[in-house]
Parts: structure tokens; sequence; C-alpha cells
């Protein structure tokens, strides 16, 4: 679409780029439609049959003087973002990071993205199957900067932005990737967006046996008490119910237990409307019980919460 564009003489969306210390610019909006043009001048596609290269000679000279409508955004920090929010405001919807890579442009941001922004990037490749998030709208490089800094991004790229190179982001991510094939071998893909980074950072010194672990993750994937399969991987290392989202009794379950009791809390047992009391494993979960009719009793409110440790 870009090309046929540019072959058309019709005007392409303003793009916006920021202006760097080294005189360089930093693409903020516009990189896509940038990288298409650049890519079809190098002859590495071809439009409607033809490369670049086989257009006459009118042709190439209206392709290359094809003018573009470019946003130079200069000044400090505050005022570029300041500008970038305005972008925002009018339309152009940039995601955070792309703000950020805008505010902390350099060397550092230059390198970073050529391992987890580009297409056919490395961190493609190794972490896809891992990784939730559209690669060119800069979602990789915002999850790989959050782990490494326990979730300040705006704070590890101001002490990098003007490092040579990236490459502590880079050799920690494919240590927390080569972390997780060896601890979790068999890839489900439930596994895809399981905050990996947060569980390296906490467990990679623990020495796992990831064949228990496997045995584990089958138990639980085949439990259909467990709702939420992708927070198996987090529970079998921190042992939190909350990743679980455990089946939640279903209102008949609980009317039929309020009956039951007559709607007396058995552990302080006082009468309650049901609008009082919430329902609770007789046999908790992680001992073998099950979200069943049989299984299910009323508890007061205080009395239940006090047992959950809420």
């Amino acid at each position: 679409a870009v090309i046929e564009t540019v072959f058309k003489g019709f005007p392409l969306n303003v793009m916006y780029w920021a202006v760097r210390e080294d005189g360089g610019f930093e693409v903020i909006d516009g990189q896509q439609r940038t990288i298409s043009i650049c890519q079809y001048v190098n002859g590495e596609f071809s439009f409607k049959g033809r490369y670049f290269y086989n257009l006459q000679p009118d042709e190439k000279a209206k392709v290359l003087g094809y003018e573009l409508m470019v946003y130079q955004c200069s000044g400090t920090e505050s005022e570029k973002l300041d500008w970038f929010q305005t972008i925002n405001i009018a339309g152009a919807q940039l995601t955070n990071q792309e703000l950020r890579n805008a505010v902390y442009a350099g060397s550092w941001v230059t390198d970073a993205k050529r391992y987890f922004s580009k297409n056919g990037c490395a961190a493609y490749g190794l972490g896809s199957k891992y990784l939730n998030g559209e690669l060119n709208r800069q979602a990789y490089l915002e999850t790989a900067i959050g782990w490494i800094n326990n979730g300040d991004v705006e704070g590890y790229m101001a002490k990098h932005q003007h490092d040579p190179n990236a490459n502590e982001l880079w050799l920690y991510f494919q240590a927390v990737i080569a972390w997780v094939q060896a601890t979790f071998p068999y890839y489900r893909k439930e596994m895809k967006g399981v905050p990996w980074g947060e569980l390296y950072n906490r467990f990679k010194g623990v020495p796992y046996d990831s064949k228990k672990l496997e045995e584990e993750v089958t138990r639980l994937m085949l439990d259909e008490d467990v709702e939420r399969k992708s927070g198996i991987y987090s529970y079998l290392l921190d042992g939190k119910e909350k990743h679980l989202s455990i089946r939640a009794f279903s209102p008949a379950m609980r009317r039929e237990a309020y009956e039951r009791q007559k709607g007396i809390c058995p552990d302080c047992k006082e009468h309650y409307e049901l609008e009082g009391m919430e329902a609770d494993h007789v046999t908790p979960w992680h001992a073998g019980g099950k979200t069943t009719a049989a299984n299910c009793q009323m508890l007061c409110l205080e009395d239940n919460r006090r047992k959950g440790g809420r």
C-alpha cells in the first residue's frame, strides 16, 4: 500500500522524527513506511511484478523525488515528551515504549532496537513463543527492559541512554529464555505471555527438577478447577494459588450449602443472610478438594477472609 501511494503521488501520513544530540534522527512514528520505501528502492521486493531496477528512468525519478511530510521534534527531554503527547492526541497513537525511545534517543536505543524491534530481529527468533505484543510497536523491547530492571523501564533507559550498545540487555534476555527452556523444556501455548523475566530474577538460582515440574504441569493442565492455565508456571515456582484462578462455586452450589447449614456459619456459629456469607472449600483445593456442591461450605465474611489470610 505504501509503494502504491508513492507511485500515485498521493500523500502518506505525517511522520515524526526526534532530533538526536549527535545531529541524527530517531524515527518516532513512520518507521515501517520509511523502511518499506527504502527496501523497495534497494531491490528487496517487487511491486506489481517490477523491482525498482526494472523501472523506466522517469518512474525511478518519480519514486526518488517523492516528498515526505516530516516533523522534526527537538529540545529538552521534557519538551520532547510534550511533543510526543501532542502527537498521540492528534491520533498517531504511539505506544508508551515508542515515546520512551524518542525521549531517550541515543546510541543505546539504536542498538537495542537492532535486537528487539526490527523485522526478523534476534529477540523475535528466540522469544516470540514466550512474549506477547507487537514487535514493531516496541513491545518486546519494553518487556525486556521491564524484566531486567524490575518494572522501571524509564529508569533503566535514562541510566543507559548514552551507552555504546545494549549488550547487557541482550545477554540478559538470552539468559532468561535459556532458563525457561531448561526449566520447562516441553512447550505449551500457555507459556506465551508468562512474566518469565520476573520469575527468572527470583528463582534462577533454584535447582529445579524439570521432569518433576513437567509432571505437575500436566496434572494441573488436566485439573478442570484451574481456570488460568498460564498461571501454572508461576504457581509451581512460588506456590501462590492466586495465579491459577481456581474455579468459583456456582450460585446454585452456594445456595445449596447455605440451605444445608440453615444460614449458620460453621466457624463462629452465628446466623447470617446469604448476602453476608461467602463460599469456601471444605477440603482446600491444594489438598485435593474439588469445586463441587459436596465440598462447598458457607462462611461469614469475617471468618472466610481470616481463613484466607486476606
